[in-house]
């Protein structure tokens, strides 16, 4: 079986269609999954590792008042991410990842491992919320592998 991040870069290519990613805790894991294929330059433009809010804001275009009501770790936080990754660097599709992979910074309503990812194709922007167990680094990759899955799943593959 094929890795999904070589799948998916066949349906980009296949499909004429350019990538854009937007991380947040997973620092460019995804990236590095997408770009471990080669030849994904054909249809990967690039990411931002927006950590912090102030770059959130500032390059992907996240409001002020979105982060201030629901926080960076929220639905809303990771639709304005997607799109916003996706309107700045002119993909046509993207995702966008935040979230919190410990082991502090959780709390009751936010518990360590909460993640939303987003992904935005044309006018659909689509997310959805995990809470995913172990230690940083496999909270990490499990963020990363969903993000994957929901592209996979967005561009009409079997994920």
């Amino acid at each position: 079986m094929k890795k999904l991040e070589r799948l998916i870069g066949e349906s980009l290519r296949e499909k004429g269609l350019k990538l854009a990613l937007a991380e947040s805790c997973t620092g460019g894991l995804a990236s590095s999954m997408i770009t471990d294929v080669a030849g994904s330059s054909e249809y990967f433009l690039g990411s931002i590792v927006a950590y912090a809010n102030e770059v959130k804001q500032a390059v992907l275009g996240v409001k002020a008042t979105t982060l201030k009501k629901y926080g960076a770790v929220s639905k809303e936080t990771a639709s304005e991410m997607a799109r916003g990754i996706k309107k700045k660097l002119g993909s046509d599709i993207s995702a966008a990842i935040t979230g919190i992979a410990g082991p502090g910074g959780g709390t009751k309503e936010k518990p360590v491992g909460l993640v939303f990812i987003a992904v935005s194709k044309g006018r659909t922007t689509i997310v959805q919320r995990f809470v995913f167990k172990g230690g940083r680094k496999s909270i990490k990759k499990q963020s990363a592998e969903a993000a994957l899955s929901m592209l996979a799943e967005a561009l009409g593959l079997k994920a």
